[in-house]
Order: structure tokens, then C-alpha cells, then sequence
């Protein structure tokens, strides 16, 4: 439903009853710790965290009981109303921003992409006009630099000032012919972030490898959605990966990957941090951990084209359970959706030429959920590491921490109430996207948010959707992250001394890949204990050493904490970029 600010919804005025709130009961989950704790929100802040709090009258109070307090999610790569390839995407900022808010996303950034030879502050001034008054919760921008000349530059150097916010900027090394640079031109533009205090981001394919194999699979007769995956294997993403990490070391800058989708990428980027001088960061997608490339084999041009994205869903069944692996262990540090959804319609303007399927997925909605069935009860990942790659680290990478990805004092009132034993199976039927396709069909989860929190009002309300247009704000985004480029305040990014943390992994018992219900009542004991865990520079908590049945374990943390205090909060902080030691 779309609400205006102060008006009435069933008989309360949203503006005046959400301007305070308790969130009582629940345990907080920071990327750094986990503490019982309560929260008061006011006026679109979080203004006290603790217990026992001295609050105003006339306060809504959610029991948070057996819950999760987390910060609400954050997106970094999203396309709402983008043209590509002769159609426009079915999210729009409203629809997108309203499915974001659904699953648990209360921030998004989206990206900028000019047209060769278009103007990077006109495309800029048309993406906000897009967006300001649609938006259901906070976005940022990326800027894409699809073509390179001096006045580039000179732009670059004005959407970088505090008058357009700016902090990142994209290259395409795929999409020839439209928004590919070559490696003299991209290094030119890395090196131009590296100068400015502006963070590069790559798309990483090799472009030329794509178009010539996309020639000979054409006449060979291979046309349909199979074509798309086998013109642009792992080899060439691997390839482009590794040039990417060369260029930005020549050009001493630090580096960030969009959408990484293999083995073979996460690989060549762990091997890169080895000489590395500056930071790489690694983005992968709820896609990329969520499905696989077999559907692409599916006899339906529908189905299949609706899994057309680039880079593709790997055909090797291994690759989803091994990306959260990496997330787990550093080897990436984000997950995004890479939200770009088309109508069926759009779709079909590929049958006959795969290489004319409009690219993109839904998954802005089912993000947060997708990691937490595949990552979190599966036992690989715990609730403080899955902050980190939803929320915090996005944060810190972007300059918007710690207003934003942290429960803690002064932070913005973006948090999301997640229950970890909310059951609910995906459907298109069900979803809040402008498509009646969802690639996470009929997958069953458990863990869902029961409330969500953006600036303070309450938008998914119990399980019902409230969110109100053009409620949310642009967020600028300044250069030189603390995070990225160091600094007197370097964000938690420095590396440190692992804590030792003792943890005594348990079984869960799965009926069908779904935990049992007494086996979620353990699960939930463990996450309320009284002293507060965090992550490990490596993000595993719940493996035990050897054991590699992940479809029947869970995790527990220990009290005995080596001197520290069991109500005490743990902090530890993970090194930039993942530098962990060995080689995924």
C-alpha cells in the first residue's frame, strides 16, 4: 500500500504514533557482538540501549521475545527503472524500495549508468529525479563510467563533492559495444578514483572472450537461454578478475568486485590479496547462493530467460554452498541482489538470440532470508558475520557507517525485528516485485524479519506491509571512507589479534532440509545465551574442525570467555578486504 506521511492508516495517524518506540525483550546483533538488550527509538533515532530503560509515555512497545534485533539491511547493488537492451526494468523505485522493505533492506544503492557520451551529472540529475520521491526507505548512487575522456574526469571530480555525494564509480569490462571500457581506459578511470578518495567498482568478464564466443555459438545453431551461460564461463569471469585486481594494483588503488559468481572469480581474487597494496573487496548475490545455472537447461523460455543475468548461475552444483563458504571466511566481503527485474515480455525480445535476453533478477526482497536458510541454518555462518555482509560491511565500505548497518546509540532508527523461526515458503504470488516471476520459487525458509524499522516508523508492521512513498532520503555517500583508505578513525578495519572464542557446535535435526521445531528451540538457546559472541576475523562460529554435514548442525556460544565479563559485549574487528590466511 502506498501511504502519505501523516495520514491515517486504520484509524492511527503513522506520523505521531511511530515517533517513539521500545523494542523490548530481544537479543541485539551487531557485526561485532551480541548482547540482550532493549532498544528506544525517537524521532528516526535509536536513543538508548540497554536494559532496564527510563522511557516517555505514550511509547509503542514490540516485544522482541525470542528474536533478533539487527540493523536493517543494506543493498549496494540494485537497478530500479534502468533501460539496457531495449527494455526497462518492472521495479521502479517505489516497487523495488517497497520489496527491499519487505525482506529486510531498509537502505539500497543503486547505479547511475550514462549512455556512451552522456553526461555523468545529467545521468546523475536524471536518476534522482527518478527516485526522490518514490523511494519507501534511504537510497545512494553509484555512477557507472561507461566511456572515458578528460571531461569525464572534470565530472567525476564534481559528483565526488558534498553537493552530489558520490563516493564509487563503475566499469563495465563486458558489454561490448555499449558500456565497456578497454584496460587502458579503465585504468585511466581507476586511477582517477584513486586520486579523487573514490572507490572503483568492476564489473569483471572479459567483453571480447563474450562477444566472439556468443558469434560462434550463434551459428552453431545455439540460440536458446544455454547459450548465455556456456559464452561466458568461469574461465572468463576468473580471467577478467585477476586483469581487474592487476590494473587497480599498477594504479596503487583499492578495488571492489561487483556480483562475483564462481569459484574460479572468488579464487582469483583471494590469490590476487597475496600482492595486493591496497584493499579488494568481493561482492557476490542472493542469486549466486540462492539457485544454480541448471535452469538455464529448462525446456521453458520463460523459466530459463528468467535466470539470464550477467555473469550467469554456474552449472557446477557445488558453487552456491562454496560462495557462502567464502562469505563466511572473508573470501567476500557482501552480498548484494543486483536487483534488475524485466516482464516476460522484455524477456522474449531474446527468443531466437540469447545474446538479446534483457539481463537481471529479482532478489532485493529475498536477500536477507535466502543467506539466512543457506548460510545460518546450515550452520556456516553466525548471526553477527551475517550482519556484517548484509548491513555493516556495505556501511563502512560506503561511508555511511556508523549512521547506518549498527544497533547501537545515535545510529539511524533503521532496524529490523528477525525471527528466526518464521517459517514461509517464496513465492511470486506472495512477493511485493513488479514480476510474476521469482527465481527462489517455491524454496521454503526460516527466518524472516517480523518487523521492519525505516527512520524510525514501523513499515512491515507484524507481517504487514505498511511502507509510505518517497519516505525515504538520499543518502550522500562522501569520499574517502575511513574503512577503504585508513585514516585517525579506520572503522573497525584494521586487523587484529583473533579473540578465542569457544564454541561447542551442535545437531540440528532437519525433516526435509527444514529444522525441526524442537531443533529450533536449541538452535534459539544457543543464541540467548547471557555472554555476547561475535565474529571471528573469519566469520565461522558454528563448524566444528572436520565436520562437514552443514544440513544438520547449529551452533552454541560459550560463556567461558577468557577475561571477560559474561554480560560483557566482544568486539572483534576483521582485517580489510579479507586478507584471512590460506586460499579458498
Amino acid at each position: 500500500m502506498t501511504v502519505d506521511a501523516g495520514k491515517t492508516v486504520s484509524g492511527i495517524n503513522i506520523k505521531s504514533s511511530q515517533n517513539r518506540l521500545l523494542i523490548k525483550n530481544g537479543r541485539v546483533v551487531n557485526d561485532d557482538g551480541m548482547e540482550d538488550a532493549d532498544v528506544y527509538i525517537e524521532d528516526g533515532v535509536i536513543k538508548q540501549v540497554g536494559r532496564n530503560l527510563i522511557i516517555p509515555g505514550g511509547t509503542r512497545t514490540i516485544d522482541a521475545t525470542g528474536k533478533l534485533v539487527m540493523p536493517g539491511g543494506i543493498d549496494p547493488h540494485t537497478h530500479f527503472e534502468l533501460e539496457m537492451m531495449g527494455a526497462k526494468t518492472a521495479d521502479d523505485f517505489y516497487k523495488g524500495t517497497r520489496a527491499a522493505v519487505a525482506g529486510g533492506t531498509t537502505t539500497v544503492i543503486d547505479f547511475v549508468l550514462p549512455e556512451k557520451g552522456q553526461s555523468l551529472v545529467e545521468a546523475y540529475n536524471n536518476w534522482r529525479q527518478k527516485a526522490d520521491g518514490k523511494v519507501c526507505c534511504d537510497y545512494g548512487l553509484h555512477v557507472g563510467v561507461t566511456w572515458w575522456s578528460p571531461s569525464v574526469r572534470k565530472e567525476m571530480e564534481k559528483l565526488v563533492s558534498e553537493d552530489f555525494g558520490v563516493n564509487s564509480f563503475k566499469m563495465f569490462m563486458a558489454y561490448k559495444d555499449a558500456w565497456m571500457l578497454d584496460d587502458y581506459n579503465l585504468m585511466c578511470a581507476v586511477e582517477a578514483c584513486a586520486e579523487l578518495k573514490a572507490l572503483p567498482q568492476v564489473h569483471a568478464e572479459n567483453g571480447h572472450i563474450i562477444a566472439r564466443n556468443t558469434e560462434k555459438l550463434l551459428a552453431a545453431g545455439v540460440t536458446g537461454p544455454e547459450g548465455h551461460e556456456r559464452s561466458r564461463d568461469e574461465e572468463v569471469e576468473g580471467e577478467a578478475v585477476n586483469r581487474a585486481c592487476v590494473i587497480a594494483n599498477q594504479a596503487n588503488s583499492p578495488l571492489y568486485i561487483v556480483h562475483m559468481m564462481s569459484k574460479s572469480a572468488v579464487r582469483a581474487l583471494q590469490q590476487a590479496r597475496a600482492r595486493q597494496r591496497q584493499p579488494l573487496y568481493g561482492e557476490t548475490l542472493a542469486a549466486t547462493v540462492g539457485t544454480d545455472g541448471s535452469h538455464y537447461r529448462n525446456a521453458c523460455f520463460r523459466h530459463a530467460a528468467a535466470h539470464v543475468l550477467s555473469p550467469p548461475l554456474r552449472a557446477d552444483p557445488s558453487t552456491p554452498q562454496a560462495i557462502v563458504e567464502a562469505l563466511a571466511d572473508d573470501h567476500l566481503q557482501l552480498i548484494g541482489s543486483d536487483n534488475c527485474t524485466f516482464h516476460d515480455k522484455d524477456k522474449e525480445l531474446g527468443k531466437g538470440n540469447f545474446a538479446k535476453i534483457p539481463n537481471g533478477v529479482n532478489g532485493v526482497e529475498d536477500r536477507m532470508a535466502i543467506l539466512w536458510q543457506k548460510a545460518v541454518n546450515t550452520g556456516i555462518m553466525d548471526p553477527c558475520r551475517f550482519v556484517a555482509v548484509t548491513s555493516s560491511t556495505a556501511a563502512k565500505i560506503f561511508n555511511l557507517w556508523p549512521a547506518k548497518g549498527r544497533v547501537a546509540v545515535n545510529s539511524d532508527a533503521d532496524v529490523v525485528v528477525w525471527d528466526p523461526r518464521l517459517e514461509r515458503t517464496i513465492t511470486a504470488a506472495a512477493h511485493k516485485h513488479a514480476i510474476d516471476f521469482n527465481i527462489f520459487e517455491g524454496q521454503h525458509v526460516v527466518g524472516s524479519p517480523q518487523y521492519v524499522i525505516v527512520n524510525g516508523r514501523v513499515c512491515l508492521d507484524d507481517g504487514q506491509l505498511r511502507v509510505v512513498e518517497g519516505h525515504g532520503k538520499f543518502l550522500k555517500t562522501l569520499v574517502n571512507s575511513p574503512y577503504v583508505y585508513g585514516g585517525e578513525e579506520e572503522v573497525d578495519s584494521a586487523p587484529a589479534q583473533p579473540l578465542h572464542i569457544d564454541v561447542a557446535p551442535r545437531h540440528v535435526n532437519v525433516t526435509n532440509g527444514t529444522p525441526t521445531p524442537e531443533a529450533l528451540n536449541k538452535h534459539l538457546e544457543g543464541l540467548s545465551v547471557t555472554s555476547s559472541g561475535c565474529s571471528t576475523p573469519t566469520g565461522r562460529k558454528m563448524r566444528e574442525t572436520g565436520q562437514r554435514n552443514l544440513q544438520s548442525s547449529s551452533f552454541s556460544i560459550s560463556k567461558e570467555v577468557e577475561g571477560l565479563d559474561t554480560k560483557t559485549s566482544v568486539r572483534v574487528r576483521n582485517p580489510p578486504g579479507g586478507k584471512s590466511s590460506g586460499l579458498w
